[in-house]
């Protein structure tokens, strides 16, 4: 389980995370919602010791992260999809894959699991990243993350700019994974269907901090696609 408490951080005088605290368990899916600007990818690059936080703790299944640089977050078992996707467009799609497997032993294989959940990547092993369409670069991403076996996985709007039918691929990924029951995620997302799609439980971010939480099944009963309206 990841644990939040109390975190705050500041930019340029600016306070931009206030007090946030949540939890994320094992086997569910914990979706943020909220609109451009209120904090959400600063949270994710805290959480990834990215950014450092001025306040606060955070910790994953018992071990205190807090301080950890970021490839130790990434041993202590947290996949992360940034925005963007970020993979490494000179390098081939099975480059990028192994890159995911940077914490573990040389020869470490790929998991096979990545290519039956996009069957896209297996096909264009050999094609450099960069070639790839955004959704497709979406799918690598992910698989990236993935590679090594994360016990958390961390996704920073995994559907802006891509077409529906690889929105759909995506999904149906992020239930399988949260079905299997051995991983938690943390889903960052805009898009208010595919969020309530898949949220065992919610959060609603605004100005830096949570203003509203609950059980996924309610999100349509509670207003929410109502609180992220422009």
């Amino acid at each position: 389980m990841l644990k939040v408490d109390k975190l705050n951080q500041y930019y340029s005088g600016s306070h931009i995370l206030r007090d946030v605290s949540f939890e994320a368990s094992i086997g569910k899916v914990t979706t943020l919602l909220g609109r451009n600007g209120v904090g959400k990818t600063t949270l994710l690059k805290v959480l990834m010791g990215l950014v450092p936080s001025r306040t606060g703790s955070i910790s994953f299944e018992g071990k205190d992260l807090t301080h950890a640089a970021s490839h130790e977050r990434v041993k202590a078992g947290i996949g992360y999809v940034p925005q963007g996707r970020e993979i490494f467009p000179r390098l081939t799609v099975l480059e990028n894959l192994q890159m995911g497997l940077a914490t573990r032993p040389g020869g470490t294989p790929i998991p096979e699991r990545i290519f039956e959940m996009f069957p896209v990547l297996k096909q264009m092993l050999k094609r450099r990243g960069g070639d790839l369409s955004g959704g497709q670069q979406q799918q690598l991403a992910i698989g990236r993350a993935l590679a090594f076996g994360p016990r958390l996985l961390i996704l920073d709007e995994p559907t802006e700019g891509i077409q529906p039918s690889i929105i759909k691929d995506i999904e149906r990924a992020i239930r399988t994974l949260a079905a299997e029951g051995n991983m938690a995620i943390l889903l960052v997302e805009q898009y208010y269907d595919f969020a309530e799609s898949l949220a065992d439980q919610y959060l609603v971010m605004e100005r830096g901090e949570i203003i509203k939480r609950g059980a996924g099944a309610d999100m349509a009963v509670d207003g929410i696609k109502e609180l992220l309206a422009v």
